[in-house]
């Protein structure tokens, strides 16, 4: 593990490297265990409250049944079978369960009541109890034959009828216990890739989740003898998100809110419709899906409610369903919005993007027009290219839907290109620099602070250095004469780069700011 010629302090400070990694594997070991624990504890709640619920619908079944015998007696009868062969398995789960525990030796937690998840890292009662090398033990063969035993039961109370089919096909899905293609290639027994080799822990909440998948199971089965087919029901394809505003409409600034919900049509007629206290005709109102139209005349300005019932016939009764709902009225749009994306101005010569719309009104029945101005493409979405002038007017007006015009206006400064600045190696102003890099580098100039891509090209510039005329350049790096006078400049001297000249694609560009560089060497 360790170099002989390693020092006594270098092995100690591996050995404490070891010790570190080592605790840093057992905190992770504890997380993951506890993380099991907490899974169990989830799915032992959920199994109390599924058996509640149930006990309710099996019980509201066999009310039906007494109800409407030639309907629901022969339903009620296989509910009661599948609770039978149900409470018989959970009860068998429910005996691993205490049979891993005590084989284990864990015990719950006199104080706590839980058991001690972090020391249930171990799963070598499981390995030797449920399995025999490769195959299973007798008591591994046991369990296998249980599960195969209640899904043959479970199927034969069901029947062949084919409104079962779409159950029968989840009720498989959920106890499939066919053999498992491992990573590797290789088959494996489904009892040996669920528990073979995990802790205690995870073996005792997975059988938790076999007895909520029973409860599901008892579940579906009784909504489909009630009638209420589950598995069409918790389909997501038969499901759309449904957006569910506060209110339908909001002010500028203002936070949204509301919810998604998923939600299906309910095609069903009602037997009455009232909204806003007034009796609607069913025979207009209501469409093909089942959703009611509602047609009148808003309130006044600001929030206003929505308020009524739908009436429907269930179990020969009036059922009674409350609307409830608002929406917000806002005035007429008598103003433009119009905007510089940018700024609150525009530059002379450049494209600057602008956004003008009509509060309310389509982008096909809005119109503006200004000097320089033309449509960008996209909708309210325009570009302004001003020449001359020191302000610009934005003329804008829409048509209304009642076929009335409104219109606005609004005037923008116009204002020149700032002058650049230049630029050495990315340096601007007065700085230092070796002369080296003065003689190579190449001399730039940006437009600093400015919102637009503007990109310049320098043409040309002045190079003077202390006690020699200053030479003129084209191009933006030094000539051969400006690199003579470089090399006759002192250690510290400071030279100068400027009256530094650029072009634009578009506008004519000011002469940029001028850069004074002191020699380093």
């Amino acid at each position: 593990m360790a170099d002989s010629s390693l020092s006594p302090r270098q092995k100690m400070i591996s050995l404490m490297y070891l010790v570190l990694i080592a605790m840093l594997a057992l905190n992770m070991s504890k997380e993951v265990l506890s993380a099991f624990g907490l899974m169990e504890e989830k799915f032992t709640d959920a199994n109390i409250v599924a058996k509640e619920a149930n006990d309710k619908t099996l019980a509201a079944l066999k009310q039906k049944a007494e109800e409407k015998p030639e309907d629901f007696k022969a339903a009620a009868g296989k509910a009661e079978q599948i609770t039978q062969l149900s409470t018989k398995f959970y009860t068998y789960i429910e005996g691993l369960k205490r049979d891993v525990l005590k084989g284990s030796k864990f015990a719950l937690d006199p104080e706590t009541g839980k058991l001690p998840y972090e020391q249930m890292d171990k799963g070598d009662y499981i390995d030797e109890k449920w399995f025999a090398g490769d195959r299973l033990s007798k008591t591994g063969k046991e369990i296998m034959e249980v599960i195969n035993k209640y899904k043959t039961d479970v199927k034969a109370v069901i029947g062949t009828d084919v409104k079962y089919t779409r159950a029968i096909e989840n009720f498989d899905k959920r106890f499939n216990v066919e053999d498992i293609k491992a990573k590797d290639g290789a088959k494996k027994l489904w009892l040996d890739y669920h528990y073979k080799g995990f802790p205690a822990i995870a073996s005792i909440t997975k059988l938790s989740a076999m007895q909520n998948d029973i409860k599901a199971t008892e579940a579906n089965m009784f909504n489909i003898f009630l009638g209420n087919t589950l598995d069409d029901a918790v389909s997501l394809k038969k499901y759309q998100a449904i957006v569910l505003a506060d209110k339908s409409a909001f002010f500028a600034g203002e936070k949204f809110q509301g919810k998604v919900v998923l939600g299906k049509y309910a095609n069903v007629t009602p037997t009455k419709l009232v909204v806003g206290g007034q009796e609607v005709n069913l025979e207009e109102a209501i469409d093909s899906t089942g959703a009611a139209k509602l047609d009148f005349v808003v309130g006044n300005v600001g929030e206003q409610e929505i308020n009524g019932k739908f009436t429907f016939l269930e179990d020969g009764k009036d059922l009674e369903i409350p609307i409830i709902g608002n929406y917000v009225v806002v005035p007429r749009p008598n103003s433009a919005t119009i905007s510089a994306d940018k700024m609150n101005v525009v530059y002379r010569g450049v494209q600057n993007p602008m956004t003008i719309s009509f509060a309310g009104v389509p982008d096909n029945k809005v119109s503006a027009s200004g000097s320089g101005l033309r449509k960008a493409g996209k909708s309210g979405k325009y570009v302004m290219v001003p020449t001359s002038g020191k302000q610009v007017t934005i003329n804008v007006s829409a048509t209304l839907d009642d076929g009335s015009r409104a219109s606005d206006k609004k005037t923008f400064r116009i204002k020149d290109i700032p002058a650049p600045v230049g630029q050495v190696a990315g340096k601007d102003g007065a700085f230092k620099l070796p002369r080296n890099n003065v003689e190579i580098g190449k001399v730039s100039a940006v437009l600093k602070d400015f919102d637009f891509d503007l990109p310049l090209r320098v043409t040309g510039f002045k190079f003077k250095v202390p006690g020699a005329p200053s030479v003129t350049v084209q191009g933006n790096k030094l000539n051969g004469a400006a690199k003579n006078a470089l090399r006759k400049a002192k250690r510290g001297a400071s030279v100068q780069i400027f009256d530094i000249k650029s072009k634009s694609s578009g506008p004519k560009i000011k002469p940029a700011a001028p850069i004074i560089i002191q020699l380093s060497n």
